[in-house]
């Protein structure tokens, strides 16, 4: 089985590389399931029935959430009750499903606790869900802080297939497999590159400079880059992973375990 995962696609930049590509990689790699983070897809807030179908005609198959999943709840809510995308599994009372689950997978929509919407301890849940399941499971774990991340890597490793990290925008370099687990802190973009977390730049440096909360837009036009992760799994364990990156039309190979 031959998963690929895309984390924090931001707005129409990130949309329109996943469409440009995704196919291509879909038939070169052989995969089975698409997951993709779509918490930022809707001009980098939250997410819309347009831009969801938008990624699901792309080939996307299951869609994650995080803390920006209510941010157009108007939108939000009939996807989830229609059950075409997850929400973390923190809020203790919000429409739809946290998890997606078949006869060969469990994919699972959590978020960390620092700097994330008050709700369920996700330790707690995930560690009493994941006993005992005899299928493939994957986490999107949506996380500030990276030693959370890390933490769930050691809590449940041996026991899930796959916790890979969003939230931050930054791709980090640590992919790994241990114990049948594979782990890396976090993804990374897929959207602008040449720019703050795929906004526009004003926005930020003028909050860093102030301390007064501005607006973030994400740009028209900018040089983009498409993340994704594509695991090969055997069974409940994860056995290959390579991570890819797509900037300027040139496919990279930059992890690989």
């Amino acid at each position: 089985m031959n998963i690929l995962f895309i984390g924090d696609i931001v707005g129409k930049p990130g949309r329109k590389i996943v469409k440009k590509f995704l196919p291509k990689l879909k038939e070169e790699y052989n995969i089975d399931y698409v997951i993709a983070n779509y918490e930022n897809i809707a001009h980098g807030f939250g997410v819309t029935e347009k831009t969801y179908n938008e990624l699901k005609n792309a080939g996307v198959d299951i869609f994650t959430g995080g803390n920006h999943t209510f941010d157009r709840k108007k939108e939000a809510i009939p996807l989830l009750e229609a059950k075409k995308i997850l929400r973390p599994l923190n809020y203790f009372e919000a429409p739809g499903d946290w998890y997606y689950e078949d006869d060969n997978i469990i994919v699972i929509s959590a978020m960390g606790i620092f700097s994330m919407p008050y709700g369920k301890n996700p330790f707690i849940e995930l560690k009493n869900f994941v006993e005992n399941k005899e299928k493939f499971i994957f986490i999107d774990f949506h996380a500030e802080a990276t030693a959370e991340k890390k933490a769930l890597f050691h809590l449940l490793k041996g026991k899930v297939g796959a916790i890979v990290g969003t939230h931050t925008h930054i791709g980090t370099d640590d992919l790994e497999i241990e114990d049948g687990t594979c782990y890396l802190t976090d993804i990374g973009i897929t959207g602008c590159k040449d720019n703050v977390i795929g906004m526009k730049i004003d926005g930020p440096i003028d909050s860093m400079l102030t301390g007064i909360k501005q607006h973030f837009d994400v740009p028209d036009k900018c040089k983009s880059i498409m993340q994704c992760l594509i695991i090969n799994a055997d069974g409940l364990k994860s056995k290959k992973a390579f991570k890819l990156k797509i900037i300027d039309d040139k496919i990279l190979k930059t992890q690989e375990v």
